[in-house]
């Protein structure tokens, strides 16, 4: 089977949209959807999604017939996945053939503490609910919103990282949320078999998480491996690693709930 063209005429919404690696997605997605598609772009930055919004807007795909809305919220709230729902659906016209959900909004965590020092639970509480519950409940609404029917295509990307399979030392929050993202949707591949589910690992990204985590790690080891990547020219670009994801969901080769890396791609 040859990859695809492009993605379809599609609903696509991107959480974390604003920057880093969600604005490169953004970017990318708009070039490889057909006329009459809709980006539905989600952050908690209102200036940086209305310059990304106006950009996609006046760009070729936007000339063409691109819609592009955004999403002031912070997803680890009820009333920003309400926003983000009502938006969507507003987005939606009855001759898409295609829902793409991009969970990409994340947090690094408090990186400079080890487990002992986690006694709070609202902080973890406060944590797991941006990064773990939103995804799943934003998830859910989708799938509640968008019910499947002939000659649509659903797909759920969840963004991954290598800290879903292994343990970083001072990483705990940030390992432990992307674990059970992980989990969470390879389950609901096993429980939608008409949906594409892919978790997606970019890779080491050059960007602001990486500036926090080069400057706050309390791991000596794993903070001197990070700046050690960062001074050989080591880390990855958005724009390199977007370009990949949009190969992987191209070509659509993937089992559904698989975690691929860039580095398989």
């Amino acid at each position: 089977m040859s990859p695809a063209a492009d993605l379809g005429r599609v609903l696509c919404i991107i959480t974390g949209a604003s920057r880093g690696f969600g604005r490169a997605v953004a970017r990318d997605l708009s070039r490889l959807v057909q006329p009459g598609s809709a980006l539905v772009l989600v952050a908690r930055s209102g200036p940086d999604l209305r310059a990304l919004q106006a950009e996609l807007t006046e760009s070729e795909a936007g000339r063409a017939g691109l819609k592009v809305e955004v999403v002031v919220a912070d997803v680890g709230k009820v009333e920003g996945l309400e926003d983000i729902l009502r938006t969507s659906k507003e987005a939606f016209y009855e001759d898409m053939d295609h829902i793409l959900l991009i969970n990409n909004a994340a947090s690094l965590g408090d990186v400079s503490k080890y487990v002992r020092d986690f006694s709070d639970m609202s902080e973890v509480d406060s944590y797991l609910s941006l990064n773990v519950s939103s995804a799943m409940c934003l998830t859910a609404r989708m799938l509640q919103a968008f019910p499947q029917h002939p000659g649509l295509r659903r797909s759920v990307v969840n963004v991954t990282s290598l800290c879903a399979l292994q343990p970083f030392r001072s990483w705990a929050l940030y390992c432990t949320g992307k674990a059970a993202r992980e989990m969470m949707f390879k389950v609901l591949a096993e429980e939608e078999p008409d949906l594409r589910v892919l978790s997606y690992s970019p890779g080491p990204l050059d960007t602001d998480m990486q500036v926090e985590a080069r400057s706050k790690t309390a791991d000596q080891t794993i903070k001197k491996k990070f700046s050690g990547m960062f001074a050989q020219g080591q880390l990855l670009t958005c724009e390199a690693s977007s370009a990949k994801l949009m190969k992987v969901l191209l070509d659509d080769k993937f089992t559904s709930g698989d975690h691929v890396d860039i580095y398989d791609v």
